[in-house]
């Protein structure tokens, strides 16, 4: 099975969200990744879905998608044409003897600290799915206290916009 990121355009209303899972539901396909927010539209959202299927379902989800009411419109964002980004909160167990090795691998992965206390910090990462998995392997022998993602966030490369014709 190949990886399928899809952002959809829709009406900001109640039970969208819904609808679109239970198509996805209805198939047999997890939902690895969900992520829903405003657009630049009032009364628009974007969901980001990343599912695992062959094409043909995929192209058979997409058109039922496609037929339901709220739903402006789909696109599949293929990796090379578009910028996706998780997005992590990690809490992780630190001391005296491992805080400064903790944040060397903040900086050196470009994270942040965002809290501290004496025997934890929050760390907010952000990068693509890869960078924040090797992230989490340099701090699992710490101690992972908590952990808090996003689902991937992804846009179109280029001066296209999927909200482009919605604006005409």
């Amino acid at each position: 099975m190949s990886r399928h990121v899809l952002s959809l355009l829709v009406e900001d209303k109640p039970g969208i969200l819904t609808r679109v899972a239970a198509l996805f539901a209805r198939r047999g396909f997890n939902i690895e990744s969900l992520a829903v927010g405003t657009t630049e539209l009032v009364g628009l959202s974007r969901i980001t879905v990343v599912v695992s299927v062959e094409g043909a379902a995929l192209e058979q989800v997409t058109k039922q998608i496609n037929k339901l009411i709220n739903v402006i419109k789909v696109v599949e964002l293929d990796a090379d044409q578009a910028v996706q980004r998780d997005h992590m909160l990690i809490k992780v167990r630190t001391d005296a003897s491992t805080r400064s090795a903790v944040l060397e691998a903040v900086t050196l992965f470009r994270a942040r600290v965002i809290d501290v206390v004496s025997d934890a910090l929050i760390i907010e990462v952000t990068g693509d799915t890869a960078k924040c998995a090797a992230f989490l392997k340099v701090l699992e022998p710490f101690g992972i206290k908590e952990l808090v993602q996003s689902g991937v966030l992804a846009i179109g490369r280029g001066s296209k916009s999927i909200t482009e014709k919605v604006l005409k």
